[in-house]
């Protein structure tokens, strides 16, 4: 018995020796405690957070009344403060990647400011949500009321996450947006990169499967079903072989445009106002405004061609 649990010792020593040794970038540490990277925890609290302040009675303390409200949103909004901003200074710091004391504080300056600029733009983005949810429960003949929509739509769920995010995208915040938007990738099964481009009202009905690349761009009144696509045709490559970063690579939907399950739309194409794509097509060249679009009108019209996610 004691020869084998030697031998078990001696065998987690190996494994942990030679997982220490690796040298394969899987290992990371900070040069610097100001290199820290973000915490995907302190970014869920933070999300769930600003949840209960966009939709406060619905989210965290659901006992509020005209009186505690002015107390919640405050007491909320000055946590999250402190605490984005230490996440903003841990992304910037990671992107830095330095640990030089005046980068730091100039990263801890930038910090600041970016997350009182962010705090400041959420009266916009409760009043986008607003529209979201609106367009959920007119669009679904299933919603008895707006707040099952709140509460039971993963669509709004996901929403919720990508227009905070893109926030934080368009303050050039690294790490952050793509860490919130895949959280709630995880839970929902709606993948939207937080660089995409989304008006008003927009309903994602039933959800999972939903892909909405970083460089899309979706107008308003926008509804899309379960497993649609919006994707990237192909990826131009550098002299070095390496993928472009940056281009505009995926598709544009105009206004009040309509696409059913499964549908893939690749490339930069532009989808006209008001048209409808039917489920499972495959389409990668643009249709005019008031289109319809099926299977067989791809078919017969030469719409469907190669290409890639």
């Amino acid at each position: 018995m004691a020869s084998e649990s030697t031998t078990e010792r001696s065998d987690l020593a190996d494994i942990v020796e030679r997982l220490r040794s690796a040298h394969d970038g899987l290992t990371r540490w900070p040069e610097a405690a100001c290199q820290t990277l973000p915490s995907r925890d302190a970014l869920v609290g933070i999300v769930e957070a600003l949840r209960s302040v966009l939709f406060p009675g619905f989210f965290g303390d659901t006992d509020l009344d005209e009186e505690t409200l002015p107390f919640h949103l405050g007491a909320t909004l000055d946590h999250v403060e402190h605490e984005l901003q230490e996440q903003i200074r841990r992304g910037l710091c990671a992107a830095c990647g330095e640990p030089d004391p005046r980068r730091c504080a100039q990263c801890d300056a930038r910090a600041a400011e970016t997350a009182r600029v962010f705090l400041r733009r959420l009266p916009e983005v409760r009043r986008l949500l607003a529209t979201d949810v609106q367009a959920a429960y007119e669009g679904d003949p299933a919603a008895k009321s707006h707040s099952e929509a709140i509460l039971c739509y993963p669509g709004i769920l996901a929403v919720t996450n990508y227009r905070l995010a893109h926030e934080l995208h368009t303050l050039e915040v690294p790490l952050l947006p793509r860490m919130i938007t895949e959280h709630a990738h995880s839970i929902s099964g709606i993948d939207i990169h937080p660089g995409a481009e989304i008006g008003e009202r927009l309903f994602i009905d039933h959800g999972t499967g939903v892909v909405v690349g970083e460089t899309a761009i979706i107008g308003k009144r926008v509804r899309m079903y379960q497993g649609v696509t919006l994707g990237a045709r192909s990826f131009p490559l550098d002299e070095h072989g390496r993928p472009i970063k940056g281009i505009a690579r995926h598709p544009i939907i105009e206004d009040d445009v309509i696409i059913y399950s499964g549908a893939t739309i690749l490339g930069r194409v532009t989808i006209g106002a008001r048209s409808i794509i039917g489920g499972n097509v495959w389409l990668t060249h643009s249709v005019p405004p008031d289109s319809r679009i099926a299977q067989v009108e791809v078919r017969q019209q030469g719409f469907m061609h190669g290409g890639g996610i």
